[in-house]
């Protein structure tokens, strides 16, 4: 939190040696002063920790009062506290479950017991999936001295800079609205500085059997009924007056919401190159972002001023994002770096990076694109069917999606809302967990990323290992979206997606301006393209998410025809020596 604060300085060095602040030399001043009191010459930890708590304005006073901190309290255990077993971390005894048949790193198994510290035993019982998060779910048990049982809770682990944004994110967006009832965080974080992993505990809730239940678990087992009311009466109606109905008009660039979902613009492979060359190209805002697609493989290339977004030490990667105006769009990842001699924090603002192009953006998107083994051409501007309807190849359309001008609204959203997210309480309530992505966002995102989320749930047993078993399904996409009679040549399929109706009248009644869907379309072109990358998506599913993506493009494209109507909001210069 002090690095977050106080920043990272400039690499040049302007005196030798190591020279201490007026604040530091008034701080070792009190702390041998408390040394020579208890007649000793060496200053302790305690002497330390005790002159920073008595200089009241320093920047870790500030850091520890933003973190709930009081100091008097503190100073005073500080003073009073003796050092015995109980000041040191006891050894928690980590009990498996005996049908949970994994195996836990010794990073997890360290976070846990750091979580846990209070108690000499705890059980992890299962693990949550049903996301699309690298972190670990674990439900857990703690256990007192006596065998007696607390209440078990919910435990996420994953990256620290993660964990601890998500922290923020729930103290800032969710915890002052949610409904009584829905999965709060525990406590505070846990992040060892000794670990590069961090953990959270979230209230445990389950239904009305005193089990944890998904909304994927529930669609999965064909119990589909009432789906669409459902998804109405308990999760809309629930969560909307605090977070959906709290709208406010947003005008945007589509690519400032939607970039971030989509693959890096740039992967780099991090250089030293010094001097760089003539041909180097300066990426820097403003930048032009269509002329980021055509580098070539091996372009030198330097950032300037961006924002460290991601630090993956496990990847030896960076992902920068532009930063400008609070925006995390035009991302660009680096790889090799060398975390051993280069330090890197995230929200850290990077002077210059310097790299040669590893990967574009549509190279990884038409990547993604051949492992579905298309049986059409790529480069055809149109996605074949027997409907007659004029649908986008979304592969090489999406560009133009985010040159586009909305006219929506801005509202808290849950960032993730897809059906491993949503658990059914007691009653058959609806409960949001993981507040990773929850921030100030476009309001119907939410809710194209719940229909992207159904669809591929739904309609996956209908669903081949042929193209023509996803074209089978676009009549009843497209009697969905003109709310026509679904085709009745398959009750099974007409049953599954009817639910899909009562989730366009919930986007309805959040329209920015009543009727006008272009702003729906567009958001469930970007969202449905992004599921395509997905590896967590079988190849039928990809295949799906295909034609979801076309499709809404194609709606998009009737309603306002394509055209250059955005100004570049980025700028792109070549560097001169």
């Amino acid at each position: 939190a002090i690095r977050r604060k106080a920043g990272k300085g400039s690499k040049h060095r302007l005196w030798a040696g190591m020279p201490n602040s007026p604040r530091a030399e008034v701080i070792l001043t009190v702390a041998q002063e408390l040394a020579f009191e208890e007649e000793r010459e060496t200053i302790s930890e305690r002497d330390l920790l005790l002159a920073i708590l008595d200089e009241y304005e320093s920047l870790p006073l500030r850091v520890l009062a933003s973190l709930g901190v009081t100091q008097a309290p503190l100073a005073e255990r500080a003073r009073t506290l003796q050092a015995n077993n109980a000041t040191h971390q006891s050894f928690v005894t980590v009990e498996l479950a005996s049908d949970f048949d994994e195996q836990l790193d010794n990073e997890a198994l360290f976070v846990l017991r750091y979580m846990f510290q209070d108690y000499p035993r705890i059980r992890v019982n299962t693990r949550l999936y049903g996301g699309h998060t690298e972190a670990l779910l674990l439900v857990v048990t703690p256990l007192r001295e006596d065998g007696r049982e607390d209440a078990s809770v919910v435990v996420k682990i994953g990256l620290t800079d993660g964990i601890l944004d998500e922290a923020q994110r729930y103290e800032r967006y969710v915890k002052n609205t949610l409904p009584p009832m829905t999965a709060r965080l525990e406590d505070k974080p846990v992040a060892p500085e000794m670990s590069d992993l961090a953990g959270l505990k979230y209230t445990f809730l389950t239904d009305d059997n005193g089990q944890p239940r998904n909304l994927r678990s529930v669609l999965l087992s064909g119990e589909n009924d009432g789906l669409g009311a459902w998804l109405h009466s308990a999760l809309y109606d629930t969560f909307a007056p605090n977070w959906w109905a709290q709208s406010r008009p947003y005008r945007f660039e589509a690519w400032q919401e939607y970039d971030p979902l989509l693959p890096p613009v740039l992967t780099l492979d991090y250089s030293e190159i010094d001097p760089l060359p003539e041909n180097t190209l300066i990426v820097k805002f403003p930048i032009r972002r269509n002329r980021l697609h055509n580098l070539e493989y091996g372009q030198t290339v330097a950032i300037d001023n961006f924002v460290v977004y991601k630090v993956d030490k496990r990847k030896n990667s960076l992902t920068l994002a532009l930063g400008h105006g609070g925006t995390r769009a035009i991302q660009i990842e680096i790889h090799g770096i060398n975390f051993d001699s280069d330090t890197y924090y995230r929200g850290e603002l990077v002077e210059r990076l310097v790299g040669r192009v590893n990967t574009t953006r549509q190279e990884h998107i038409l990547q993604a694109a051949r492992e579905l083994s298309p049986d059409f051409d790529l480069r055809e501007a149109l996605l074949k069917n027997s409907l007659g309807l004029r649908i986008p190849n979304p592969f090489i359309a999406y560009q133009r999606i985010l040159d586009r001008i909305i006219m929506g609204s801005i509202s808290t959203i849950h960032g993730d809302l897809h059906a491993g997210n949503i658990m059914l309480g007691t009653n058959s309530s609806a409960l949001l967990i993981d507040f990773a992505q929850a921030r100030e966002g476009h309001t119907l995102f939410d809710w194209a990323t719940l229909e992207v989320s159904l669809l591929v749930e739904l309609l996956t047993p209908f669903l081949t290992d042929r193209w023509e078993s996803v074209r089978g399904l676009l009549p009843y996409l497209y009697g969905i979206t003109h709310r026509e009679r679904l085709p009745d040549t398959d009750p099974n399929i007409m049953y599954a997606v009817q639910s899909m109706f009562d989730l366009r009248d919930i986007v309805f009644q959040r329209l920015a301006i009543k009727s006008k869907w272009e702003e729906y379309w567009a958001t469930l072109a970007i969202v449905a393209l992004r599921a395509v990358t997905w590896h967590t998506l079988t190849i039928p599913q990809r295949r799906l998410m295909t034609y979801v993506s076309g499709l809404a493009m194609s709606e998009l494209d009737h309603l306002t025809p394509p055209g250059d109507n955005t100004p570049d909001a980025t700028e792109f210069t070549n560097h001169t020596t």
